[in-house]
């Protein structure tokens, strides 16, 4: 029987905590909300992955691949987490991935492949919306609704600065060097903050002073890389709006297009706000917020 893949004990770092007061990755905020200190985000996580995927895929998962996630229990600043892969099986391009903390608390699990997207971990989601009425903060939000269409080129600044002071987990030299591709590849960090940083703009109306938090990413390559010092469009759109017991979130999806209008890279996003922290819910009883 072929032995689970397995990545190194990474120490992540919560980059996000000095973003000041009302974030979910600082101190005093998440902990007034349940969490044992400040939360280290999603994408922090992903970064952890490429090196076990390409063991598995080859340089191919960059430019077919995707990596898709649910996250499970939150980490805070330097706790050691660990990726697994189930082996690769003949004739199948997807497999299960999972993330565990050192003491085997899980943290993601989901699925990773090459070529087809359409049976990732979270696209075989149910996404049906819950009825508007019974949302407080989200109620606005639309399947179909437009995000925007942004034009950006990606500058490596930032990625540089992480791989340089350390702080990216399991770092691959193509973050900071030239790849088999040309330019540097932007690191799944990278990826997400420009799929979903410039959504937020659209969001924030939405979503007021209400702290948030990932719930799900999916990342899907179909011309990848997503290269630095490279000119993209960014298209990003509603998919589902609904509940559960502590939150309500968003699920949208945003897509990068190269100069040639080729996708280049998708996000699946899933980000949730706390009930506990909206005035939409200051006047609901205990029990209704969780």
């Amino acid at each position: 029987m072929t032995e689970v893949i397995t990545g190194p004990l990474w120490a992540a770092r919560n980059w996000s905590a000095d973003g000041g007061a009302g974030s979910i990755h600082d101190d005093e905020t998440a902990a007034e909300l349940g969490f044992r200190g400040g939360t280290v985000a999603g994408d922090v996580h992903m970064n952890q992955f490429p090196p076990v995927l390409l063991k598995i895929f080859g340089n191919a998962w960059f430019e077919r691949g995707n990596l898709s996630l649910s996250f499970k229990n939150a980490t805070i600043d330097l706790e050691k987490v660990q990726v697994f892969a189930s082996p690769r099986k003949s004739g199948e391009d997807s497999v299960r991935v999972w993330m565990e903390r050192e003491d085997g608390l899980l943290v993601a699990t989901g699925t990773a492949s090459v070529g087809d997207h359409s049976e990732s971990e979270l696209r075989r989601k149910d996404y049906r919306p819950c009825d508007p009425s019974e949302l407080r903060i989200l109620h606005r939000l639309q399947p179909g609704m437009s995000l925007g269409t942004y034009e950006v080129t990606t500058d490596p600044a930032k990625q540089f600065h992480r791989f340089d002071t350390h702080v990216i987990s399991d770092p691959l030299d193509w973050y900071r060097q030239a790849s088999p591709w040309g330019e540097p590849v932007s690191a799944p960090c990278t990826v997400i903050e420009y799929l979903w940083a410039y959504p937020m703009q659209g969001l924030t109306p939405y979503i007021g002073d209400s702290v948030g938090l990932f719930g799900a990413i999916e990342i899907g390559f179909d011309h990848g890389p997503f290269l630095l010092n490279q000119a993209y469009r960014l298209e990003s759109k509603v998919v589902c709006v609904g509940q559960s017991p502590q939150t309500e979130y968003v699920w949208y999806e945003t897509q990068a297009f190269n100069k040639d209008n080729q996708r280049v890279v998708s996000m699946l996003m899933q980000s949730r706000v706390m009930k506990a922290s909206s005035a939409e819910y200051a006047d609901a009883p205990q029990q209704e917020r969780q």
